[in-house]
């Protein structure tokens, strides 16, 4: 019971979290574009970044396709390590430039580690 609690917490929060920013990688908001341009991206990498996390929070809600599910959170994770690699590489060092990063990776983390059963590849029965 409590590990289906942590891990809807954590996935709730994953998918808000990339939805929202994928959205606005979508739109290339202002904040966005700026962002990236600091840590040297080039504009169009908003694009396929935002199409990416969108897919991927379709791909870790919906049921079945547990081996999708797995390259989404593996996206996912490489996606919100490289995104805090580059901002530290950068210099952007203060709290709210990493604080998303790191809180993003945590939850994949935690909803991966926490998903049911039915939800991953391969089950072991100690």
């Amino acid at each position: 019971m409590v590990k289906n609690i942590i891990y809807w917490a954590t996935t709730a929060l994953l998918s808000f979290g990339m939805l929202a920013s994928g959205i606005q990688q979508l739109l290339r908001t202002q904040t966005m574009t700026e962002m990236l341009g600091q840590l040297g991206y080039p504009p169009y990498l908003l694009t396929l970044i935002g199409i990416w996390k969108i897919l991927a929070v379709a791909a870790v809600l919906m049921p079945d396709f547990k081996l999708l599910k797995e390259w989404a959170y593996a996206g996912l994770f490489f996606t919100m390590t490289g995104a805090l690699f580059s901002h530290l590489a950068v210099g952007d060092t203060g709290i709210v430039h990493i604080i998303g990063p790191i809180m993003q990776t945590l939850f994949i983390i935690s909803s991966w580690y926490f998903r049911p059963a039915n939800r991953k590849v391969l089950t072991i029965n100690p």
